[in-house]
């Protein structure tokens, strides 16, 4: 039951951390701060350091409550700092929450990644994962192709007997590539 608590404890710091951030810009956009795409980039950048700091913790928090798209936050990035600001801001926040997904599974165990995903995808994922040969392959290539269930993959690695070490090195060489296409697409818009 321990690890029930803590998903309500990641859960509910995770709705914290989005209301807060929906209520500065809800009262940013009333305030008239959100005219263009350059107004917006000025009042980001108005936080100083907190502005790419708060993206990087969205970023690691949306891999560990697997319940936001990722790719918004590429965008976001993308859009507010651009092309490499965004891409650094991205790469570090999805790599620490993939490590910390892949921690928390191995700290806390199946019925702990169980709670976090419907059943049917668990029974999907869990078994491939743990019984494939070729899983560290299609985990390393999987990290590089967009749109890949790379959340649910952290955490079902952290399961498995890979250790820390390897899982740490797939997400170092593998994540910057697709993360890079996004900040590289979505600085266009």
């Amino acid at each position: 039951m321990k690890h029930k608590k803590w998903v309500n404890v990641m859960s509910a710091c995770i709705l914290i951390l989005c209301v807060g951030y929906a209520a500065i810009l809800i009262k940013a956009y009333f305030d008239g701060k959100f005219d263009s795409v350059e107004s917006l980039r000025q009042y980001i950048e108005g936080y100083g350091i907190w502005a790419p700091l708060a993206l990087i913790t969205l970023q690691a928090m949306q891999v560990i409550v697997p319940i936001l798209p990722g790719f918004l936050g590429c965008a976001v990035g993308a859009v507010m700092f651009g092309c490499m600001g965004g891409f650094w801001c991205n790469y570090i926040g999805i790599s620490l929450g993939s490590l910390i997904a892949f921690l928390l599974a191995r700290h806390y165990g199946r019925d702990f990644v169980q709670d976090l995903f419907p059943k049917d995808k668990y029974d999907k994922f869990s078994s491939w994962a743990a019984h494939s040969k070729s899983y560290t392959a299609l985990l390393f290539a999987g990290m590089i192709l967009p749109l890949f269930p790379d959340d649910f993959f952290c955490y079902f690695s952290g399961l498995t007997k890979m250790t820390f070490r390897k899982f740490f090195w797939i997400i170092v060489i593998g994540k910057p590539w697709c993360l890079l296409a996004y900040s590289y697409g979505f600085s266009f818009i």
